[in-house]
C-alpha cells in the first residue's frame, strides 16, 4: 500500500508540475504572439484547462501528501523538509484556487470581441505559472534530498514503527565477503 500511495503522489506531483509548466508556455505564447486570435485563443482555454488539471493534480498531490507523510515515519511534522513542503503545497493551492478568478476574468475578456489586443495581454499567467514551477521545484528538490533535522514537534517515534533513518553514504565501492 505504501508504494501505491508513492506511486500515486508521485503521478500527481508530476502531473502537477507539467499542468504548471504547459500554463507557462501558454501563457508566454500569448504575451508574445501578434495574433489577436491566438492570444484570445490561450486565454480561453487557459481556464478550463486550470480547472481540468491544475486544481484536480494540486489536490491529488496535497491528498496523496498527507497519506505519504502520515502513513510513513516521515509524519507530516515530525521532519523539517516534510512541514515545508506540506506548507509549499498549502500555499500553491490556495493562490491557484484563488487565481482561478483571475483566469475566469480573462476568458471572459477574450470572449468580448471589443477589447483590443493590448488590453487583453497581460504577464499575469507567465508570473503565476513561473512562480508555481520555481516553487514546485523547490519541493521536488526537498523530496529527493530530504534534508536531515527534525521540528519541535517531532515527538517520540510510535510504537511498532521505525523512524525512519537515511541509508548512510557509501564511501568508494562496496566490498563484498569471500
Amino acid at each position: 500500500m505504501r508504494r501505491l500511495a508513492l506511486v500515486l503522489h508521485v503521478a500527481a506531483s508530476v502531473g502537477w508540475l507539467g499542468a504548471v509548466v504547459t500554463s507557462l508556455a501558454l501563457g508566454v505564447v500569448a504575451l508574445t504572439s501578434g495574433d489577436a486570435g491566438v492570444v484570445r485563443g490561450v486565454y480561453l482555454v487557459l481556464e478550463p484547462a486550470g480547472w481540468a488539471t491544475l486544481v484536480p493534480f494540486s489536490l491529488a498531490g496535497l491528498a496523496t501528501g498527507l497519506v505519504q507523510s502520515i502513513g510513513t515515519g516521515w509524519g507530516l511534522v515530525r521532519h523539517y523538509w516534510v512541514l515545508v513542503k506540506l506548507l509549499l503545497n498549502l500555499f500553491a493551492t490556495a493562490v491557484l484556487l484563488l487565481y482561478m478568478q483571475t483566469l475566469a476574468t480573462l476568458a471572459d475578456l477574450a470572449r468580448d470581441p471589443g477589447v483590443e489586443l493590448a488590453e487583453l495581454r497581460t504577464v499575469s499567467p507567465v508570473v503565476h505559472a513561473g512562480a508555481a514551477v520555481a516553487l514546485l521545484l523547490v519541493a521536488l528538490v526537498l523530496s529527493v534530498y530530504k534534508p536531515r533535522g527534525v521540528t519541535p514537534w517531532a515527538g517520540p517515534t510510535a510504537p511498532g514503527r521505525r523512524r525512519h533513518t537515511p541509508p548512510p553514504a557509501r564511501r568508494g565501492p562496496a566490498v563484498t565477503a569471500s
